[in-house]
């Protein structure tokens, strides 16, 4: 196979090694065998066009369209014209299917299911990536720029998934781009021709000239030194740069659901970052409320719950989303001898709170607030349509403050068929002892609602559990048998397990996601921060409806109807309405009341004098983090820029050389002008040969440049001032080099395609003699007096066919 097969190989399998870290994106995988095919046949054209040969640009173009025929083949071959050749109807229909993809890419979990549309973006995303890459690195032989386009391919699928891509995916893409620059060195190494290991002399005593005697060549070795630096730095970098919160409770959630009508919805996860923000060092806050409800203790904001347990985790069913109505239903299961009063909230959102749902009291009757927003009837919750989130949101709302007794709970009627059978699922992989614990705790109960209050109870006092968020958080079946022997967890475990349990018991249970109360402000408000995220277990009792218990030590409040003197529902309204409900300053506990215990310990809860701002206090991400960010994303930039700069500068020092008058003053200023003209000429492709005289080496590039008459006589002017300064007895001064060297450069440019020229500006082969100084300045101050060896690309060209 020839060189450049080779290094075409290569970037075939750099493309997919890089493609290979989106695979925990979506299940199943079978999308990449159908992306490598289609990458294959690509690189095949491209092959056969460098064969034929077609020009470089018409061999890219011709990849392009065979890209574009490919993906029309593959998801859209029924509106395609003779069913391979893209037309209107097929172009609409990669339109639309791109614009599900988008759609589904914000609404579904990882791992994703393989919808239409994304795998269109998947598979065709690799194919763009692999053109890029093929084109770069084979077509114009510059496989260093190819990295780029394998960067994006690797930080789409480490956004996507919220910074927890493996580092096994990185470094597998990091190992094929590695792959990619050892094959260009090793082509460019062979068109030296035979290579010789140097003169040096083995510890064997056979002969270093032409045998590597099983060791790698120096240039071999030194590019594996320098792709283990290149991999290390960036596996130990990353961890001192600064981060920033994400997640469904602290960050920025995609937009999802129809304009009009209709739409599904499947949530992200929320528990991505739930211990992430329990684990802050700052409680910033989110969100701030006002409330005319006597007390705040049982106030809890609702974000979505999750009611879907396949035995890998818990998640939120795909339901119909239908637009707000003006009140919204009354809650299911909810019987009209339950005492129930209506208060108002009003809510004010920090401008950084980014998510996609909306923070709710359960059950919620009325919301008024602006921006597009969807209705998903059985969770009964908000979702934001087209990137709406609640980033800076104020609104209203109106709920039930729900107070069943403990007899009706007692006495709650028989499920539905329908929503026992959908909520009491288990998957077979949940372990027996979670049903054989959850029998000999509620042993002797005689009713569903006895054996939830058991199940309360055991977690949160007389299990012998201990409340630790730096335990793993996960909810599958192997999480919750680790949890019950360990007794170790935070409202993650707690919650989930119980849910669990209640469902092995015909309880139907789910789990909801939001912020408990928060802590009292000065001014009557409410001030909820990260900290305040939480999980508890609904479980469902007709006549009741979806009933809250805290399992949680620690967190939360216990709910007033599962203590053993439960109220028998005579006792005053919860509630007392005024005119302005935004105004009215509610009855609050004090901090140490609504505190958990663990951050009453840790001096978190503040004093009892209510103190507190009116509005949300939160800034926003830190100063210096944002600085830090911005320093990194500037050095980034900057990079690649480095060599041109680089060359900028040598420019004007070498034509703006001193003007004195001595012959040394006259010497430099010649060897200047010819050292920036046979670094022009480099940067533009005519490599230095330093083995020909300065008239010779001024011919080659007179020929190599397709120079005209007026600047190949610059070029020799200059080249006969070298012999002058070089060879001469008393050498004669000669002016307006300078001139001449800037006229060699114009020429040069004139006389190049584009390409060439762009190359020679932001890409100029002569930096690498920064990389020449800095080896020999090593050598010379670790003793190595000896030339250093060098790879291919880095060595100084001694001989050139011109």
């Amino acid at each position: 196979m020839s060189g450049r097969g080779r290094l075409a190989l290569c970037a075939f399998a750099a493309t997919l090694m890089a493609a290979c870290s989106m695979l925990p994106l979506v299940d199943p995988v079978t999308w990449i065998l159908q992306a490598a095919f289609l990458l294959a046949v690509q690189c095949g054209v491209g092959a056969l066009g460098r064969r034929v040969p077609l020009p470089r640009l018409l061999t890219v173009a011709v990849q392009a369209m065979v890209m574009v025929v490919l993906l029309t083949v593959a998801f859209a071959r029924e509106e395609a014209l003779a069913g391979f050749l893209p037309g209107p109807q097929s172009v609409q229909r990669i339109a639309d299917l791109l614009t599900v993809g988008a759609d589904d890419v914000g609404r579904y979990a990882i791992p994703a299911p393989a919808t239409a549309g994304i795998r269109l973006m998947l598979v065709g995303g690799v194919l763009l990536v692999g053109l890029a890459v093929d084109a770069l690195a084979v077509t114009f032989r510059s496989a260093a720029p190819a990295g780029l386009p394998l960067l994006a391919l690797y930080s789409v699928a480490a956004g996507l998934s919220d910074g927890g891509a493996d580092w096994l995916w990185f470094l597998l893409a990091a190992c094929g781009y590695l792959l990619l620059l050892l094959a260009e060195g090793r082509d460019r190494l062979s068109q030296w021709g035979r290579v010789f290991a140097g003169a040096s002399t083995p510890r064997d005593g056979s002969s270093g000239i032409g045998a590597s005697g099983g060791r790698a060549l120096a240039p071999v070795r030194a590019g594996r030194r320098i792709g283990a630096l290149a991999l290390g730095i960036a596996l130990v970098v990353p961890a001192a740069l600064p981060a920033l919160d994400g997640g469904l409770l602290a960050g920025t959630g995609g937009g999802n659901g129809k304009g009009s009508g209709g739409g599904t919805i499947s949530a992200v996860n929320p528990l991505v970052s739930l211990q992430n923000n329990l684990n802050q060092p700052e409680n910033r806050e989110v969100m701030s409320y006002r409330t005319n409800a006597t007390g705040v203790q049982d106030f809890y904001l609702r974000i979505l719950a999750l009611d879907q347990f396949n035995g890998n985790e818990w998640r939120a069913s795909t339901r119909r989303l239908k637009d707000v109505p003006k009140r919204l239903p009354n809650p299911a299961g909810l019987s009209p001898d339950v005492a129930v009063t209506e208060i108002s909230t009003n809510i004010s959102a920090s401008r950084s709170y980014r998510q996609t749902y909306l923070p709710l009291p359960y059950p919620a009757t009325e919301v008024r607030v602006g921006g597009r927003w969807r209705y998903e009837p059985e969770g009964r919750t908000l979702v934001g349509d087209d990137g709406e989130t609640t980033g800076g949101a104020q609104y209203e709302v109106s709920s039930l403050v729900v107070q069943p007794t403990a007899d009706q709970l007692a006495d709650a009627g028989t499920v539905p068929a329908a929503l026992r059978r959908e909520y009491t699922q288990v998957p077979s992989s949940l372990p027996e002892v979670v049903r054989k614990t959850a029998v000999e705790v509620t042993k002797g109960s005689a009713n569903a609602y006895e054996q939830a209050v058991k199940l309360q109870n055991y977690f949160a006092s007389e299990g012998g559990f201990t409340y630790d968020t730096s335990v793993n958080s996960g909810t599958g079946s192997a999480a919750i048998g680790r949890f019950l022997r360990d007794r170790r967890g935070f409202c993650v475990h707690f919650s989930f397990t119980m849910a669990a349990m209640a469902r092995t018991l015909g309880i139907p249970a789910r789990v909801a996601v939001g912020f408990t109360p928060g802590a009292p402000k000065s001014d009557g408000s409410m001030s909820v921060g990260l900290r305040d995220a939480h999980a508890w277990p609904e479980l469902y009792f007709e006549g009741v409806g979806w009933t809250r218990f805290e399992p949680t030590p620690t967190r939360g409040s216990t709910p007033s109807y599962t203590l053993p003197d439960a109220p028998s529902g005579d006792s005053a309204d919860p509630a007392q309405p005024e005119a302005d409900a935004s105004a009215a300053a509610p009855v609050t506990p004090s901090a140490s009341d609504s505190c958990p215990a663990q951050m009453r310990r840790q001096g978190e809860c503040g004093s009892s004098a209510l103190p507190g701002a009116v509005t949300p206090t939160d800034t926003g991400t830190p100063a210096g983090t944002v600085l830090g960010i911005a320093l990194v994303v500037l050095l980034v930039l900057l990079l690649p820029l480095l060599p041109m700069f680089w060359r900028a500068r040598m420019r004007a020092r070498r034509l703006g050389f001193s003007t004195g008058r001595s012959p040394a003053d006259a010497t430099a200023r010649t060897l200047a002008a010819w050292e920036e003209i046979t670094d022009t000429a480099w940067d533009h492709g005519i490599e230095p040969d330093e083995s020909l005289t300065p008239r010779k080496a001024a011919a080659r590039v007179v020929r190599l440049g397709r120079l005209d008459t007026e600047v190949a006589a610059a070029v020799h002017r200059v080249a006969s001032a070298v012999e002058q300064v070089l060879y001469a007895p008393e050498p004669r001064p000669v002016s307006g080099l300078g001139e001449d060297a800037q006229a060699v450069r114009a020429g040069l440019r004139n006389s190049a395609d584009r390409f060439a020229r762009f190359r020679a500006v932001v890409a100029p082969r002569s930096a690498v003699r920064v990389v020449w100084a800095v080896s020999e300045r090593r050598a010379a101050l670790t003793g190595r007096w000896r030339a250093p060896q060098r790879p291919a690309w880095l060595r100084r060209p001694s001989r050139q066919q011109g």
